[in-house]
This record gives structure tokens, C-alpha cells and sequence, in this order.
């Protein structure tokens, strides 16, 4: 049974160990940059992740690269720019307002007004009108017979 458990520990072992990433900087504010920008770069292949978070091999290789330029002296536009470059806009929390991404940036505001206004217009109340207004003269008429009818019976 011990041979068992320590054989379990062993081949879990190494899994445990895959899953830590260590960055080293010699400047805390160059740090600072490469957190904000795994937290503002989104991995292509979770799609509603970002780097930081992703377990994909894609967000690994991303945030190995980020890690790379900025050690070799890129600015955080530049980074921006070469993943902009690579992967579109999608790979961007924020995409910049431009005509490829206004859907993304008016579409919520859309959905909402076209939302209050179908609210507005099946709510709002018709003017009552009276069942004489309601029926024309024959409608009337035959009605005063059939309640003329049920009184005689």
C-alpha cells in the first residue's frame, strides 16, 4: 500500500511543478508593465480569458514573448502593437473605436434602447373606449335582440 501512494505522489509530482511560471525583472516598474499586460491581452484560444489566467500552451508562448520584449527594452505600445499586429484586435480587452469593432462598442447600447422602446410601446395604455363606441349599428342592434330574447324566456 505505501509503494501505492508513494508511486501516486511521484507521477503527480511533475504536474504540480508544470504550473507555476517564474518571471524575474530587475525593475519593479518593468513588472508592473508586464502584469498590466497580461491582464489586458486576451488568449486567441480561451477566447474570455487573459494571458494571466489561461492555461493554454498559445497564452504560455504570449506570455513568454511579452516577457521577452520587455526585457529587451519594448515599450508596452510596442508589445500592444506586435500582438495587434499577429493576432487582429480580438486579442485586446479594449479594442480601439474603429469601423471593424463599432458593433462591439454600440451594440449593448442598441440592444438596450431597442429593448425600452418595444417595453414603452407594448405598455403604454390605449385610450378606453365604451362597447357602444366599440360596435357599429347592426352589432347593436342585433345585441339589443339577443338580450330582449333572454328577458321574454
Amino acid at each position: 500500500m505505501l509503494r501505492v501512494l508513494m508511486l501516486a505522489a511521484l507521477l503527480w509530482l511533475p504536474l504540480a511543478q508544470a504550473a507555476i511560471d517564474v518571471y524575474e525583472f530587475d525593475d519593479p516598474k518593468q513588472e508592473e508593465v508586464f502584469r498590466e499586460l497580461l491582464r489586458e491581452l486576451r488568449c486567441p484560444k480561451c477566447q474570455n480569458q487573459d494571458i494571466a489566467d489561461s492555461n493554454a500552451e498559445l497564452a504560455k508562448d504570449l506570455r513568454e514573448k511579452t516577457y521577452q520584449m520587455l526585457q529587451d527594452g519594448s515599450s508596452k505600445s510596442e508589445v500592444v502593437d506586435y500582438m495587434v499586429a499577429r493576432y487582429g484586435n480580438f486579442i485586446l480587452y479594449k479594442p480601439p473605436v474603429m469601423a471593424s469593432t463599432l458593433i462591439l462598442w454600440a451594440g449593448p447600447v442598441l440592444v438596450l434602447m431597442i429593448g425600452v422602446m418595444v417595453v414603452l410601446v407594448r405598455t403604454r395604455k390605449k385610450p378606453a373606449t365604451s362597447a357602444d363606441e366599440a360596435l357599429s349599428d347592426e352589432e347593436k342592434q342585433r345585441l339589443d335582440r339577443l338580450l330582449n330574447k333572454n328577458k321574454e324566456s
